[in-house]
């Protein structure tokens, strides 16, 4: 059966910013920031984006345009016999996990958006909002419902397959997207107080900084590109074969980079205006903007959950792909069978995300530190030290025809080859130790 495909190279780039541009921009991001120092924490992710991020992407990408495979086939080419099948399984579980506890957040925006229709936040207080996010999230309830609805509507999407579904979703939403947080952001920098959370995210103080501060960078560069778990491998595995794999990754990580900072100058100016904490957590967002909202009209607050609920399908649906293609080219299974049946079980494990806060932090410190991480150098040290240099060269200028490819193959082998791993590698061990 013929291998499914996008269908031009702006789906590529929307579908792959569409699974960047999630979550991790406007729910994680803000709340990162807030944990770990504000500029200075910036400053290390955006290095942690350029010098490790973006070659692991390319890794990525290398791998899928080569192999044509699911991520368990790409690692079995190059690695023989049991350890192919076990680290194979890695990046699936990975995408596994951070499927059920994301959806749990997925829920969370359905429901604000559900609220912010019909009942809306005029007159709520700082208080009221943190009480109001507390009773819905501590609900039996009310997150089940929501992550049960969110992961439906993710599960709908890829049964309609690569091009009609994933591709037709981001072409849309990702423009939008853009345009409503843009709006946001204009409405957050005119509060009154919000030249201190302007300050907060672009005056660095580096005293701030820990060691975890820069593994936590690492980690939310790669949750935010969607690394580690191969989305971007799979991805890339339905790409057309004279698609630019330079252009794809460099656009993507643009459009990535460039929303984690409007979603911060979005948030953070208005949590600084409001009287909130920034290091409020992974709540943030949920506490902030309903009181932001209150008192301007129902069309804001509509249209910022509706964009956090379209980020956050965007990336759900790449990470359920991961899983959907593995059983698809590893079990045998249709892709109707193969999406019903992760539904079932991602259904299972977020619900005990839902009404388990310990089991909801225990699924995302691991996928972000130590799974996520890991997966990574597997990708790294696939392609810089299995596959040949002549090879990667060919799958990087596509067959030399490309001369921006043949300008920055040095330059990005030398950092496939050898930064990446080790910097990655010490960043690994060293969350063991902090």
């Amino acid at each position: 059966m013929e291998r499914e495909k996008f269908g031009s190279r702006f789906a590529v780039i929307m579908a792959m910013a569409g699974s960047a541009i999630g979550l991790g921009n406007i729910w994680r991001f803000p709340y990162m920031v807030g944990e770990n120092g504000g500029a200075a924490f910036i400053v290390v992710y955006l290095l942690c984006c350029l010098f490790l991020s973006l070659p692991v992407f390319f890794c990525e990408s290398i791998l899928g345009r080569s192999t044509r495979t699911d991520t368990a086939g790409a690692l079995r080419k190059f690695l023989p016999g049991w350890r192919a099948r076990l680290i194979g399984l890695v990046p699936v579980l990975t995408a596994f996990c951070l499927l059920s506890f994301y959806s749990v957040v997925g829920g969370w925006s359905a429901d604000y958006f559900y609220r912010s229709c019909f009942t809306g936040f005029e007159g709520l207080s700082t208080e009221a909002a943190t009480s109001l996010f507390e009773g819905m999230s501590s609900s039996v309830w009310e997150p089940v419902l929501g992550h049960t609805v969110f992961l439906l509507l993710t599960a709908l999407i890829v049964l309609a397959g690569v091009e009609k579904g994933i591709g037709r979703f981001s072409k849309f939403t990702m423009p939008v997207l853009f345009i409503t947080m843009a709006l946001i952001l204009w409405r957050s920098v005119t509060l009154p107080g919000a030249s201190a959370g302007i300050e907060y995210l672009f005056r660095p103080d580096f005293s701030q900084l820990t060691g975890r501060s820069v593994a936590s960078a690492l980690g939310q560069s790669f949750f935010s590109m969607s690394l580690g778990v191969g989305v971007i491998l799979t991805y890339s595995s339905y790409m057309k074969n004279d698609e630019n794999i330079l252009a794809s990754g460099g656009w993507t990580a643009l459009f990535d980079t460039l929303f984690a900072l409007i979603a911060g100058l979005a948030i953070m100016p208005a949590v600084f205006s409001a009287g909130i904490r920034p290091e409020a957590g992974p709540s943030l967002v949920f506490e902030t903007l309903p009181v932001i909202f209150s008192g301007i009209g129902p069309l804001v607050p509509i249209l910022f959950f509706a964009s956090i609920l379209i980020a956050a399908l965007s990336s759900s649906i790449s990470v359920f792909e991961v899983c959907v293609a593995f059983l698809v080219e590893h079990k045998g299974l249709s892709r109707k069978a193969a999406t019903w049946l992760v539904f079932a079980f991602a259904w299972i494990l977020g619900v005990a995300c839902a009404v388990g806060p310990a089991v909801f932090s225990f699924c995302d410190h691991l996928t972000s530190n130590y799974l996520m991480i890991f997966c990574a150098l597997v990708f790294t040290m696939m392609v810089g030290w299995k596959m040949k240099k002549e090879e990667v060269r060919s799958v990087v200028t596509n067959g030399g025809r490309l001369r921006a490819g043949r300008i920055l193959f040095p330059a990005l082998w030398f950092l496939i080859r050898y930064v990446a791993p080790v910097a990655i590698a010490a960043i690994f061990l060293s969350n063991f130790l902090l």
